[in-house]
C-alpha cells in the first residue's frame, strides 16, 4: 500500500483539500472563468482529468477546434502560459501553436463541459502598476519604480517592513493620492486620463473605521445604500441589497446591534459591507487585520478570499505573515520603497531562499539595502509571468450619481438618525439652551425696558446677552459637526459624495432646532418681563434677527469644524471665537468710542449687527431718550448713530456672514478631500 493509504483520515482530507484547491486555483487562472462562484469552480474541478505531455509534444495547433481546456500544474507551456484552450469559451479555434517545453503535468476538461460564458458576478478589474515612483515634499523617495499586476479574481498583498511605503503604494493605486511618476492602468486605460471611470465601482477600506458608531448595522448599511446606489434605485432594491450584503458577511445576527457595541472584527466587516453594497469591481484595504486577534484576522482573510473568488480584484496591505496564505500574489517592498519581489507566496519563499515568509522579512531588513534588493529583482527573470491573454473588458457604464437634491435628502435623513440615536448629544443640544435661558431669567431683573423708568445699563446687557446667546448656540451646534466625520467625508467623496449637499444637510438639520431655541428664548424672557411688551411686528423682527444671527454662527462653526484637524482642536477654538464677539460687539464699549483698530475689528463681529438690530427693533433710542433715567442721554451720546441705520442693512450683513462662511466651509472641504501629493 502507498503512504497515502496508510495515512489517517485527517491527512487524507488535507491531501484531498490541497488537490481541490490546486485545481480551483488553476481554473481561476482562466480569465473567462475567474468570476464564477466557488461552488461552480469546485464542480468543474471535480470533472478535471489528469494529463501529461512529453517535452516537445504539441498541446494545440493554430486554427484547429478546441477539444480540451488544458491547465498547467508542473512544467511549462509555450510563452509561459498557465492554460491552453480558453478560446473555446468564446467559440473560437486555437489562436496559436502551443507545445510542452518541458515534461509537463496538469489537468484537462472537455470543451463540451465548459460553462456558457455569462456576465461576471463582480466583473473584476485588471490593474497594471507601471513604474510608480513617489517622493516627499523634501524630495526623499518613498517608492522607487514599483510595478506589478493584479488580475480579476486575485487577492494581492502588498507587504514589507514599517516605512517601506505600503500605504503610499496602495493609496496611489487606489487613486486616493495622485500618481507622481509612472502609471496605473485599469483594464488597460490610464486612470489619470479618466479618473471618474471607476467612481462607484471601487471600494476603499482604510485602517480606521469609516462608519458612524451610533447607528445599528442595518441602519448604517441602509443609509450607505441610499447614498451609494445609482439614482433611480427603488426602496425594495435598497432593502434587498442591504439584506444580501449582511448575509454575505455574516452580519445578520448583529443587524440591530449598534456599531459601537461590535467587536473589532465585526466593525471591519461592516466597513467592508458598506463598500460591498454597490458590488464594486475593485477593492482596496489598508491593514485589514491590524489590531485583530489571529482567529478573527484569519476569518476576515477567508472572507476576502471568497470575494476574490466571486471575481473582484482585491489589493491590500498587511504586516501579518499569516495573511499571505490566502493570497494569490504578494508584492514585497524593501526599505526605501524598492520593489524586492512580486509573485505567488510560494515563489517568494523560493526566490528569497527562505523556509517561511517571516524569514523573508528578516532578510529584507538585514541582508543588504533596499536599493540592492531592487536591483537584484530587476535583474531576475520573472518566473511568474502574467496571463498573456488580452483583457476582456466588461461593457459596464458608470453608475449614475444621485442628484444634489436627492443626496441632500439622504444625508439630512442620515444626520437626523445619527442625532436621534446619540442621546447625550441630543440632551446637550436641547438642554443647554434651557439652562442658559434660566440663567438669563435669574440674572436680569424685570422692567429694564419700562418706558417711564428704564434701566439703560440693564437693557444694554439684556440685549447683548440675548444676541450673544443666539451666536453661542449656533456656534456650538456647528463646531463639532464635521471634524469627527472628516475621515468618512473623504472616503464618501471618492464614491460620489457632493460636498455642497453635505454642507446643506448639516445646515438644514440644525437650523430648525436653532429657530425653536431662539423663539423659546424670546418667549420665556417676554413672559418673565425681561423683554418689553410689544406688538407681533416687533417680535417678528427680533425673531428674524436672532435666526439670522444663529445661522451666521452655525456657518462659522461648520467652517471651523471643517478647517481644524480633529475635534479637540474645535473645542479649543471655542473661547478664541467667543471672546472677540463679546469684546467688539459694541455692548461693553460702544463702537463710536472704540480705538480705531477696535472699530475695524467690530465690522467682522456678527454679534455687533445682531445687537444693533435688536436695539433698533425695540426702539432703544426712544426708551433711553424719554425715560426718567439720568443714564439714558449720556449713553445715547456714546452710542451715537448705532441704533439708527436701516434694520434691513443688519439683516443683509448677517445673511452675508452666513453665505460667506458656508462658501468657506465648502472650499475647505474641497481642499481637504483633494488627493494629497505628499505624505
Amino acid at each position: 500500500m502507498t503512504d497515502v493509504q496508510h495515512a489517517p483520515p485527517t491527512a487524507l482530507a488535507d491531501e484531498a483539500w490541497r488537490e481541490q484547491a490546486a485545481r480551483i486555483r488553476a481554473l481561476r487562472g482562466v480569465e473567462e472563468l475567474r468570476s464564477l462562484p466557488t461552488a461552480d469552480l469546485a464542480a468543474l474541478a471535480d470533472q478535471l482529468q489528469p494529463v501529461t505531455f512529453d517535452q516537445g509534444q504539441y498541446v494545440a495547433t493554430v486554427g484547429t477546434p478546441v477539444a480540451y481546456l488544458h491547465l498547467l500544474d508542473v512544467g511549462r507551456f509555450t510563452g509561459g502560459r498557465s492554460h491552453v484552450g480558453a478560446e473555446a469559451l468564446q467559440g473560437r479555434p486555437h489562436s496559436a501553436d502551443v507545445i510542452a517545453e518541458a515534461p509537463t503535468a496538469g489537468w484537462r476538461l472537455a470543451a463540451s463541459q465548459l460553462p456558457a460564458r455569462s456576465g461576471n458576478l463582480l466583473a473584476g478589474v485588471r490593474v497594471d502598476v507601471e513604474g510608480i515612483t513617489a517622493r516627499t515634499k523634501s524630495g526623499a523617495h518613498i517608492l522607487h519604480e514599483v510595478s506589478f499586476t493584479a488580475l480579476p479574481g486575485q487577492l494581492v498583498a502588498i507587504v514589507g517592513g514599517s516605512g517601506a511605503g505600503k500605504t503610499t503604494l496602495l493609496d496611489t493605486v487606489a487613486g486616493v493620492r495622485p500618481v507622481q511618476h509612472g502609471a496605473v492602468l485599469n483594464d488597460g486605460t490610464d486612470r489619470s486620463a479618466d479618473p471618474e471611470a471607476l467612481r462607484g465601482q471601487s471600494g476603499y477600506v482604510p485602517q480606521d473605521d469609516i462608519i458612524h458608531k451610533t447607528l445599528s448595522v442595518r441602519r448604517t448599511l441602509t443609509h450607505a445604500a441610499r447614498l451609494r446606489l445609482p439614482s433611480g434605485t427603488r426602496t425594495g432594491q435598497i432593502t434587498a441589497a442591504v439584506e444580501e450584503t449582511m448575509v454575505a458577511l455574516d452580519l445578520g445576527p448583529h443587524a440591530q446591534t449598534r456599531i459601537a457595541a461590535l467587536s473589532g472584527g465585526q466593525r471591519k466587516r461592516v466597513s467592508i459591507a458598506v463598500e460591498l453594497l454597490t458590488k464594486p469591481r475593485l477593492f482596496f484595504l489598508d491593514e485589514p487585520t491590524s489590531g485583530l486577534d489571529p482567529a478573527t484576522g484569519l476569518e476576515l482573510m477567508r472572507l476576502l478570499r471568497r470575494l476574490a473568488d466571486l471575481g473582484a480584484t482585491i489589493i491590500l496591505t498587511t504586516h501579518a505573515a499569516q495573511d499571505l496564505a490566502t493570497c494569490d500574489r504578494v508584492v514585497f517592498l524593501a526599505p526605501g520603497g524598492h520593489l524586492a519581489f512580486t509573485g505567488s507566496p510560494q515563489e517568494a519563499c523560493g526566490y528569497f531562499g527562505s523556509p517561511t515568509v517571516e524569514d523573508i522579512y528578516d532578510r529584507l531588513a538585514h541582508d543588504g539595502t533596499g536599493q540592492q534588493w531592487g536591483q537584484r529583482f530587476r535583474a531576475h527573470p520573472r518566473g511568474s509571468a502574467e496571463d498573456p491573454l488580452a483583457v476582456v473588458r466588461p461593457d459596464l457604464q458608470p453608475a449614475r450619481r444621485l442628484g444634489p437634491i436627492r443626496q441632500w435628502n439622504v444625508l439630512t435623513r442620515r444626520d437626523a438618525d445619527i442625532l436621534a440615536h446619540n442621546r447625550l448629544t441630543l440632551a446637550i443640544l436641547l438642554g443647554s439652551p434651557l439652562m442658559i435661558v434660566g440663567m438669563f431669567a435669574v440674572l436680569f431683573k424685570p422692567g429694564a425696558f419700562n418706558p417711564a423708568h428704564p434701566s439703560p445699563s440693564s437693557s444694554v446687557m439684556v440685549l447683548f446677552w440675548v444676541a450673544f446667546g443666539a451666536f453661542f448656540f449656533g456656534l456650538t451646534y456647528g463646531l463639532l459637526q464635521i471634524a469627527p466625520e472628516m475621515h468618512i467625508v473623504r472616503r464618501e467623496r471618492i464614491v460620489g459624495l457632493r460636498l455642497g449637499s453635505f454642507t446643506a444637510a448639516k445646515t438644514t438639520l440644525l437650523l430648525p432646532v436653532l429657530v425653536a431655541v431662539d423663539i423659546l428664548m424670546l418667549a420665556v424672557l417676554r413672559v418673565l418681563d425681561r423683554l418689553p411688551a410689544a406688538g407681533w411686528t416687533v417680535y417678528a423682527q427680533l425673531g428674524l434677527t436672532m435666526v439670522l444671527a444663529s445661522a451666521a454662527a452655525l456657518a462659522l462653526g461648520l467652517f471651523v469644524s471643517a478647517a481644524v484637524g480633529d475635534p479637540s482642536q474645535a473645542t479649543i477654538a471655542l473661547p478664541m471665537l467667543c471672546f472677540p464677539q463679546v469684546l467688539f460687539a459694541g455692548a461693553m464699549l460702544p463702537v463710536p468710542i472704540m480705538a480705531s483698530a477696535g472699530k475695524v475689528i467690530s465690522y467682522a463681529m456678527s454679534t455687533r449687527w445682531t445687537f444693533e438690530a435688536m436695539g433698533k427693533s425695540l426702539g432703544i433710542n426712544r426708551i433711553w431718550g424719554h425715560g426718567d433715567s439720568p443714564l439714558g442721554p449720556p449713553l445715547l451720546r456714546q452710542y451715537g448713530a448705532t441704533f439708527t441705520h436701516p434694520l434691513a442693512a443688519d439683516w443683509v450683513i448677517l445673511a452675508g456672514f452666513t453665505a460667506a462662511f458656508l462658501l468657506a466651509t465648502h472650499l475647505v472641504l474641497v481642499a481637504k478631500c483633494r488627493p494629497a501629493t505628499h505624505r
